[in-house]
C-alpha cells in the first residue's frame, strides 16, 4: 500500500482572508484586542476557511479504537476486553462523546481501526488490517502493511468528513493501552525521558506507572528510539497503535482537504505530532481544545507551539475535550459575524477601556 499521499502539502491559510477578518475584528463595537483568544480564533478560521465569515456548525466527530499488545505488561488500569465493551457503549449512545455529540448536534462516526473484536458492531465502521498491536516490549507493534492500512483508514475517514462539507473535524480515540503507546510516540519523537512523559492514563497506581515507565524504557532501546534521530514511520511502526496510526493520517488527509481539525487531548496531540513530522505543512490546520490532566500533554504542546482553549484537568479522551470547547469557537464565530461595526451602531470613534 502506497504512502506517497502523506507527503502531498496542505494549502496554506488565505492571508487575504485573515487580514479581512481582522480589520473587521478592529472595526467591531469593542475595544481593540478586548475578546483576546476568540478574535484570534475567527480569524484563524477565516484564512482556513478562505471566507470572511467563518463557521463551526458542521462539525463531524470520528473516534478510532483500537488494541494494543502492550496490555500484556500490566500498564492499564483496565483489561483489553474494555476497548470492546466500550464500542458497544459507543454505538449504543452511552459514552461521554456519544453523549456530548447528541447535546451539541454533531454526526458522530465510531471506526474500528484495530480492536480485538471478530465480528462486527452494528453503527461501528469497521476498517482494520489486524486485531490489535503486538506487545511492542517483544516486537514491533505493527508491520508496515499494518501501518499503511491503519494510515489509510485514517484518510477514509477524513475523506468523508470532507465529503459532507465539514466546517471542523473533530478526532478521538479510545483503546486500553493506548497512552502507554502514545507515551513512547512521544518520547521517540521529542527526546523526552519516560519520567517526564508517563502519567495515570486510565488511573494506574503507582506499581502501575512504573510498569508503564519501564515498559517504555525497554521498548525505546529495543526499537533504538533513544538516539534521538527518529523516522516518524518507524516510530508509529515500532510503538504505536492502530487507532493512533488512523488519527495520524485523518488529521493530514483532513488538512490536505482544507477541514481544519480541533485536536483532542494527549494522544490526539500525539497523532498531530507525528503528523506534522511526517507532513509539517498539516500544522496550520490543526486548533487545540484543551490541555489535558495527562503529564505529557503539556510537553506534546510544547512541540506543537500550540496553546489551547481551555484547561479543565480532563483526561477522557474520546474526543470530548474537544467536543466542550467547541462551543467556545462557535461563539467567537458568531461574535465575530454578528456584532455590529462602530459605523453600523452609529457609534461614535472607539469604545474606551
Amino acid at each position: 500500500m502506497r504512502l506517497d499521499w502523506l507527503n502531498m502539502p496542505c494549502a496554506p491559510p488565505s492571508r487575504e482572508h485573515e487580514d479581512l477578518a481582522r480589520r473587521r475584528q478592529e472595526q467591531l463595537t469593542k475595544p481593540p484586542g478586548s475578546l483576546g483568544r476568540m478574535e484570534e480564533a475567527a480569524i484563524t478560521l477565516a484564512g482556513l476557511q478562505r471566507t470572511p465569515s467563518p463557521r463551526a456548525e458542521r462539525v463531524p466527530v470520528v473516534v478510532f479504537a483500537g488494541d494494543h499488545g502492550v496490555v500484556a505488561q500490566g500498564v492499564s488500569a483496565y483489561p483489553a476486553a474494555v476497548t470492546v465493551e466500550m464500542l458497544k457503549n459507543f454505538a449504543s449512545g452511552g459514552a461521554a462523546i456519544s453523549v456530548l455529540a447528541r447535546a451539541l448536534s454533531l454526526p458522530l462516526s465510531v471506526v474500528d481501526a484495530g480492536s480485538l473484536l471478530e465480528g462486527e458492531i452494528s453503527g461501528v465502521i469497521r476498517d482494520k488490517p489486524c486485531y490489535g498491536s503486538r506487545d511492542f516490549t517483544v516486537e514491533r507493534a505493527l508491520t508496515t502493511a499494518d501501518l499503511a492500512f491503519a494510515l489509510a483508514c485514517g484518510q477514509r475517514a477524513a475523506g468523508r468528513a470532507a465529503s459532507h462539507r465539514a466546517d471542523v473535524l473533530i478526532l478521538g480515540e479510545m483503546g486500553i493501552g493506548n497512552t502507554t503507546s502514545a507515551a513512547a510516540i512521544a518520547c521517540a519523537l521529542t527526546g523526552r525521558s519516560p519520567g517526564d512523559m508517563v502519567g495515570l492514563g486510565t488511573g494506574v497506581d503507582a506499581a502501575g506507572l512504573r510498569r508503564k515507565t519501564s515498559a517504555i524504557e525497554k521498548a525505546l532501546v529495543l526499537h533504538g528510539l533513544s538516539t534521538g534521530d527518529v523516522q516518524p514511520l518507524d516510530v508509529l511502526e515500532t510503538v504505536g497503535g492502530l487507532e493512533i496510526a488512523a488519527l495520524t493520517g485523518a488529521i493530514i488527509a483532513s488538512a490536505q482537504a482544507g477541514v481544519p481539525i480541533l485536536v483532542d487531548g494527549f494522544i490526539v496531540s500525539v497523532a498531530a505530532l507525528a503528523a506534522v513530522r511526517l507532513n509539517s505543512s498539516c500544522r496550520s490546520w490543526m486548533l487545540f481544545s484543551h490541555r489535558s490532566a495527562e503529564r505529557g500533554h503539556r510537553l506534546v504542546l510544547e512541540a506543537l507551539s500550540a496553546n489551547p482553549i481551555l484547561d479543565l484537568e480532563m483526561r477522557l479522551g474520546e474526543g470530548s475535550g474537544a467536543a466542550i470547547a467547541l462551543p467556545i469557537l462557535r461563539l467567537a464565530c458568531v461574535l465575530h459575524n454578528a456584532m455590529a461595526t462602530f459605523e453600523e451602531a452609529a457609534v461614535s470613534g472607539r469604545i474606551g477601556t
